[in-house]
């Protein structure tokens, strides 16, 4: 059996006759008999499962794996109804989108669905197009597909050039809010019409005002994802002063009919049992950990682990 599930996101298994299982609720599905997994709604896209599988633990990024162990995580995924695979060419250096190619050698199971993303930062507006689809080209050939059912920004959108110059290390992972609406977004619209994505969205971690402000702009995203853990923490990837406030965004998307994806639900590995990567104390992750104790004693009382019922609380 492999082992622990690496640390993912959220938000969003012979013998004698037996007899026919009865049908599923519309709202769960179930594969290949495993247990029921409750579905929703995302934005325009077909329903999908509560819990989604990805990010870095599956690039191989946070705490001790090996890649087949990560195969192996893919495929009991599956069993128990997961049906969205979230994943970016950041999570592992491609490593993430390997595994998930390596896991359906090109021929994904019916009703899975796959999202990638591109970090594109700030670009001269005659590379942006380019930069775009050659990211999206690279993640396809990795996923052994001909096509992303949804492409994010991973990009923090943010205001002005002032906010970029005032955050200089992570500048690199920053696009200004002119720059999307003159140039990603049309593009993103291409790409759709073009059939290379299904549909695009945002990450929903940049400067929330300027967040807020995209998800009532038509065309809108199809989806975005949004910190969605008991702390409101986005913990190291807070690039602007005041408050996250990923509930306000949430409740924005909501309104606008964007589909929301919860991330982050353990906190990078701050709502678990124990850090599973060196970190030095004064790191974010490492404040919110501490923050989180009375957290812990209470999966204790309740006799289950952090990590899940931070899943169920979020």
């Amino acid at each position: 059996m492999p082992g622990p599930i690496p640390a993912g996101r959220s938000t969003l298994l012979g013998g004698a006759e037996k007899p026919a299982p009865p049908k599923p609720p519309k709202n769960s599905i179930s594969h290949l008999g495993g247990p029921l997994m409750k579905v929703h709604v995302l934005g325009s896209l077909p329903r999908v499962s509560t819990l989604t599988l990805g990010g870095g633990g599956l690039g191989m990024l946070w705490g001790p794996t090996t890649f087949d162990e990560c195969v192996a995580t893919v495929h009991e995924a599956v069993a128990a109804g997961v049906n969205l695979f979230d994943l970016a060419p950041r999570y592992g250096d491609g490593k993430a989108e390997e595994v998930v190619g390596a896991a359906f050698g090109g021929r994904l199971p019916a009703g899975i669905r796959v999202t990638s993303k591109c970090n594109l930062g700030e670009q001269p507006p005659d590379k942006i197009e380019g930069i775009l689809r050659r990211s999206i080209e690279a993640s396809l050939k990795r996923l052994r597909l001909a096509r992303l059912d949804l492409f994010f920004l991973h990009s923090n959108v943010v205001p002005d050039a002032d906010h970029m110059a005032r955050w200089p290390d992570a500048a690199a992972r920053m696009t200004l809010y002119e720059t999307f609406v003159d140039h990603v977004r049309p593009a993103f619209e291409r790409f759709v019409a073009e059939g290379l994505v299904g549909a695009w969205g945002l990450t929903g971690i940049g400067h929330p005002d300027v967040i807020i402000k995209l998800l009532g702009e038509r065309p809108a995203p199809a989806a975005v994802q949004c910190i969605a853990n008991l702390l409101d923490s986005p913990g190291g990837l807070k690039f602007f002063d005041g408050s996250a406030k990923p509930r306000t965004v949430i409740a924005a998307a909501r309104a606008n009919g964007v589909g929301v994806m919860g991330i982050r639900a353990v906190q990078a590995g701050a709502l678990t049992s124990a850090i599973d990567r060196p970190l030095p104390d004064d790191h974010p992750e490492m404040r919110d950990y501490r923050r989180a104790e009375g957290f812990r004693r209470l999966a204790v009382e309740l006799q289950t682990n952090p990590a899940s019922l931070a899943h169920r609380m979020r």
